[in-house]
């Protein structure tokens, strides 16, 4: 009998025969994320609380057994795929909603409550959790958690480490720590902020304590129309230099807005090289003053037209575009691969132009929907997978895309994480040195390196580091 046979065992004695798949047709359906990489777990098990959770961490611990927690799957950079094999953790039965506590703006969550059903079941109290990834209707807070996601919103309200206050973590030996809480400020070192983004791989995630915000009085939601994608590219910078911080100020290229448009009829406008989603929030007369002069800036940038949403259907028709972006591009190609970059404002225009170049370079079509105002860049590199050498050109593609935003003064990734898909290029950003301190750093929490490996630090020479090694000037030869 194999290793994996005997934990299968104990894992069903202790969780029953419907809390674990084992059988290889199941198994393939958790071999893959939202991204592209795909690994086939040897086990999935499902847990419904920390007393699960903790049991199933001491089995695999004492099989020597790698341990993958997954929330929701939608995930973009492989951070739920099984790279060297072991136990896929499925957290999203762990959907308690522990506390409400108004008065002091927190609540606790079990990791696998769903985002957006989240703030739904709050709405009575007039507070809402704020990150809001597109795919909010079905993340999980746990993976927000563990990849420190974002959203449109990210600009004015900051990312899910600016909303997080306190976790409940297990140890990869099955021990139990409580960081931070209720409270602004916690007593000795402040551990929840390196936990959040950590990607699975210094504890497994069992209970969130999060901030709760208050719904803003009035929001305004304006379309900014351009016929050139430089305008729209340069207006973000003016919006900010005027000193108005929106709370969301997305872009869409042409291409992309009428990919959009033909699937939810948004009213995107089919003739322009670019548009700017932009919403301001706050008090009545705030918002009102906010978006007049939003409406100034846009025009002295060259916008040919600004709307403003004229009710909250049509606000909320503007938005259902933006959170439906990627599933519309379902309907151009068989396949697409999502993107995540870091640039600065003032470089959007350069950037999106060096992406038109990588594009012609490789022959496949690039699409860029964007968080334009704090420069989180999403380029959609469409392939298909059934013409040989079309993955790898598009993995190419997009390598090369992160390699300019580095030049550019940005960063990997803003939201999706590092995963398996960017540890590779983790050196771009990192020297040796800041490298083996977050490889110290992990030591702590997860000595033998069994929760989620092959993930976030380059570990190992993969076959990708190889290539890259050889041609470290790839993207400036294909530029």
């Amino acid at each position: 009998m194999g290793a994996y046979d005997q934990l299968r065992r104990k894992l069903e004695a202790r969780f029953g025969r419907a809390g674990v798949i084992g059988d290889p047709v199941g198994r393939m359906l958790y071999e893959y994320d939202g991204g592209v990489d795909r690994a086939t777990p040897d086990l999935v098990v499902f847990p419904q609380t920390r007393e699960d959770v903790i049991a199933a961490v001491k089995l695999a611990h004492q099989a020597g057994a790698p341990l993958i927690p997954r929330g929701a799957g939608t995930g973009l950079s492989g951070g739920a795929v099984a790279r060297e094999g072991g136990v896929i953790l499925s957290l999203n039965r762990m959907r308690r909603i522990v506390e409400v506590d108004v008065e002091n703006l927190r609540a606790r969550v079990e990791p696998g409550v769903v985002n957006l059903e989240f703030s739904d079941q709050i709405a009575p109290t007039g507070f809402y959790f704020v990150p809001d990834p597109s795919s909010q209707k079905a993340c999980t807070i746990g993976g927000n958690v563990a990849e420190n996601s974002g959203g449109p919103h990210t600009l004015a309200y900051g990312v899910t480490v600016n909303h997080v206050t306190g976790l409940e973590i297990v140890l990869a030996d099955g021990a139990v720590a409580r960081l931070g809480g209720k409270t602004a400020e916690c007593q000795g070192y402040d551990l929840v902020g390196p936990l959040v983004g950590s990607e699975g791989t210094l504890a497994i995630v069992t209970e969130i304590t999060v901030k709760l915000t208050r719904r803003p009085e009035a929001a305004r939601t304006l379309l900014a129309i351009y016929d050139a994608a430089e305008q729209a590219a340069a207006t973000v910078s003016a919006i900010t230099a005027e000193g108005i911080v929106p709370a969301a100020l997305e872009m869409f290229d042409g291409f992309s807005l009428r990919a959009v448009e033909a699937y939810i009829h948004a009213g995107y406008p089919l003739d322009s090289a670019a548009v700017l989603l932009i919403e301001v929030e706050g008090l009545e007369e705030e918002v009102e003053e906010q978006a007049a002069a939003i409406e100034q800036v846009c025009a002295r940038a060259g916008a040919r037209e600004t709307r403003r949403a004229r009710d909250e259907a049509e606000r909320a028709k503007l938005w259902l575009g933006r959170k439906h972006a990627f599933g519309a591009m379902g309907r151009l190609s068989s396949n697409f691969y999502v993107m995540d970059g870091v640039i600065p404002r003032t470089k959007i225009g350069a950037v999106l132009a060096g992406i038109e170049r990588i594009s012609a370079a490789s022959g496949l079509r690039i699409g860029n929907i964007f968080h334009a105002g704090d420069g989180n860049l999403h380029p959609l590199v469409f392939f298909d997978q059934r013409v040989p050498g079309q993955f790898e050109a598009a993995r190419a593609a997009s390598e090369d895309i992160i390699r300019l935003c580095v030049e550019m003064g940005g960063s990997i990734t803003g939201e999706h994480g590092v995963g398996m898909e960017k540890d590779g290029l983790m050196p771009l950003i990192f020297s040796e040195a800041d490298l083996d301190f977050m490889r110290a750093v992990k030591q702590v929490f997860n000595p033998e390196g069994k929760l989620n490996p092959g993930k976030l630090l380059p570990t190992y020479r993969s076959c990708r580091e190889t290539a890259l090694a050889a041609a470290p000037a790839g993207a400036a030869a294909r530029l």
